[in-house]
């Protein structure tokens, strides 16, 4: 009867063990997704996730109109890392910049900023990783 017991134990043990278990970079598999709204109507969106030993950020401007030209700037820890001029397109109207960086020792602080100079509306998004 102990051995039926002691053996019914270890069953029961082992599923719990290996839920421990994972990759080693499992806890590194996190996403930080920041939103809020621009200076008027638009909204933004900006997630950070580790990507093959760099990190990939993705910025969205959603103002509901299609056909807007937007001029934005991406930073990570103050420098530079592209730039460049995007349309709303679709029935969201809506945009997205993929880009990915350097990671750099301790917290990644990245801004990305969009203006479209027609209404004068402005839009920064912040995202530490």
């Amino acid at each position: 009867m102990k051995t039926i017991a002691a053996t019914t134990a270890l069953i029961a043990a082992v599923p719990l063990a290996l839920l421990g278990a994972g990759p080693a970079h499992a806890g590194h598999d996190r996403e930080v997704i920041r939103h809020g709204s621009c200076s008027a109507s638009t909204d933004w969106k900006i997630k950070a996730k580790a990507d093959d030993g760099r990190l990939e950020v993705e910025s969205e401007i959603d103002s509901n109109r299609a056909g807007q030209t937007w001029h934005w700037v991406l930073r990570h820890d103050g420098d530079l890392v592209d730039r460049g001029r995007s349309t709303t397109v679709g029935r969201s109207g809506s945009f997205e910049v993929e880009r990915k960086a350097r990671n750099s020792a301790g917290a990644d602080a990245f801004v990305f900023r969009a203006v479209n100079r027609v209404s004068g509306e402005t839009c920064v998004a912040r995202v530490r990783y």
